[in-house]
């Protein structure tokens, strides 16, 4: 297969966020932002999986989370819990990598006092800033009850 026709017949699949606690997040994200569970319930484990991840003795429990807005055909949230696990550091904004996911809402206020309500945090303040050529946009970063970086945005007309 040519590297054009792999380009073409991609689909983003899912975007995989490891828990400390794979229900209490996957929790978090359904009360918060309307994602649904999609079972089975995955608990996986075995020599298949220690090859796979290079991880000995590799046990992985979670979920898939549909998405708001997304059917149920993908993509979706993996919320994976993995034994054995690691130390977590602390992740910055502007580190290098994957940063944060973001969630489009109809009043960014609200969704931020329900991260809070939910076990969330702050990360930054809300901020309004007109980007010409793409709209007004209010938003402002949070984090999920773990410390994943979260960024709730609107988008408006610019006038």
């Amino acid at each position: 297969m040519s590297s054009a026709s792999a380009r073409s017949a991609a689909r983003f699949a899912h975007f995989s966020l490891v828990a400390e606690d794979w229900r209490r997040l996957a929790d978090f994200y359904g009360d918060v932002f309307g994602c649904i569970p999609i079972p089975p319930e995955r608990d996986l484990h075995g020599t298949w999986l220690d090859r796979a991840t290079g991880i000995s003795g590799a046990r992985i429990r979670g979920i898939h989370l549909q998405l708001p807005g997304i059917d149920n055909a993908g993509p979706t949230l993996e919320i994976f819990e993995y034994a054995p696990s690691c130390e977590r550091t602390p992740k910055a904004l502007n580190e290098l990598g994957f940063a944060h996911v973001a969630f489009a809402v109809e009043d960014v206020r609200a969704a931020v006092h329900a991260v809070l309500e939910g076990g969330g945090s702050l990360v930054g303040e809300l901020t309004e800033r007109a980007i010409p050529g793409a709209g007004r946009i209010t938003f402002q970063y949070v984090a999920d009850p773990e410390g994943n970086a979260i960024e709730i945005q609107r988008w408006s007309p610019i006038g």
